[in-house]
Formats: structure tokens, sequence, C-alpha cells
């Protein structure tokens, strides 16, 4: 099972969870598989304690932790942050078709920015879902990573199925792929394969926004989410 070592740190005394449904929906699909906190985090590769502590919402997971859960949960990215909010009522109901499924659905056109569905997680990331209701296989993200944030711990790379594309929009992003490293300037576009392992972390002092869109996420092995021993680091 895959191995990730997250250094989440707990929330103050009393602090309100960012999004307070998240852990109960976990404890929910948790017991619906039957696990107890020890199996599920045995399988995670983390501690009991910090699958309670998100549970109870005094703890955050990173986005590498969150994706392992999600997979050996087999519950979409959806159904554990976004899936108790109804999206506002639409002016004009588009009809959108779910790439490659012939599927029609109905969806309001617009995502007001006051409404934006919008989750931190830990290690300094933010993620604000862009379409108004949940379309299976696409994510389409306003992501902010705040001063020091990553999407993973340092020298530990995440991996899936599918393919993303990012344009920042301001800060300085360090996007490293495989054994390549690139660094994202505003105005800056990259195109990831997924299923390569890869990291994202900001550079200097500033934090960076930008927008992602990632195709094809869906139905990935828990043990391809995290690379903690990449090929060729110590």
């Amino acid at each position: 099972m895959a191995v990730v070592n997250d250094p989440s740190p707990p929330r103050e005394p009393g602090a309100r969870p960012d999004y307070p449904q998240m852990g109960e929906r976990l404890r929910a699909a948790r017991g619906a598989r039957r696990l107890s906190l020890r199996e599920l985090a045995g399988r995670l590769g983390v501690s009991a304690s910090l699958i309670s502590q998100i549970e109870t919402g005094r703890a955050s997971p990173s986005v590498s932790t969150l994706y392992a859960i999600a997979t050996e949960l087999d519950v979409s990215l959806d159904e554990l942050l976004f899936n108790d909010r109804r999206p506002p009522e639409p002016v004009a109901p588009a009809r959108l078709e779910v790439a490659g499924t012939g599927t029609m659905i109905q969806a309001p056109p617009v995502q007001p920015a006051a409404t934006r569905h919008t989750i931190r997680l830990a290690s300094g990331v933010h993620w604000g879902r862009l379409t108004t209701v949940s379309e299976p296989g696409i994510e389409f993200l306003h992501v902010t990573y705040e001063v020091g944030g990553a999407s993973s711990p340092p020298d530990a790379f995440q991996r899936h199925p599918g393919h993303e594309w990012g344009y920042v929009l301001s800060g300085r992003l360090q996007v490293r792929i495989g054994f390549d490293e690139y660094v994202l300037e505003p105005g800056d576009a990259i195109s990831i394969n997924s299923s390569i392992p890869h990291r994202l972390a900001t550079i200097g002092d500033q934090p960076v926004e930008a927008i992602w869109f990632v195709l094809g996420r869906l139905q990935f092995d828990a043990q391809t989410l995290i690379d903690e021993h990449f090929p060729g680091g110590d």
C-alpha cells in the first residue's frame, strides 16, 4: 500500500475545520468499508491518530494523503469534499455532456466567486472548484499555494492516471516531473502526464495562484499514488 508520511499540522484547539463535513463523510465511507481507524491507517502508511484528527476536523490532510484516502475507500474527491452543498439556482440551465459517456446533465452556466466551493488542505494548498456541479473524470480548479506550500512532503511525489494542465496567475511555482524541474512564472502554462511522478511547490516569498484542469484522474491504484522513495532519491 502507499506510504504517506504526512506532516499535517494539528489545528488550534477549538478551531473550526475548513470543511466540517469532510471528516464526517470520511468516517461514513470508512464505516461502509468496515475498516477500523488502525486498518485504514495501516493501508495508507499513516498513524491512526492522523485519520482520527481528520475525521474530527482537528487536522487537514495533505493533497497526497487525500488522494490516497479517496482511492482506498473507493470514493471520488467530490464525494469527500463537496457533495453536501447544492449548486446555486440556475439562471439558465445548460445541458452538458460528460465527456465520452453520452450522459447529459443539467448544470448552471455560471459559478460565482462568492459561492465557490473551496477547501484548505494541509501543506498550504487551497482548492476552489470552478464547476457548478461535480463532473465525473474532470477537475477544474482555482489553486492557491501559500508561501512554503507544496502538493506533497519533500522528496515525495504523487502520480495517477490522466493528464493535467496548469496556468500560473501569480507567484512562482516549482514543478518537478520525474527527474526534470521547471519554474513557472505568471503567464506560464504547463502540461503534465499525471502518470509520471510529480510535485508542485511555491518558490520565494509570494503565494502562487493558478488555474488547474485535470482529466481522467479517477480509478487509480493507491500504490501508484506516492513514491516515497523516488528512483534516484534517498
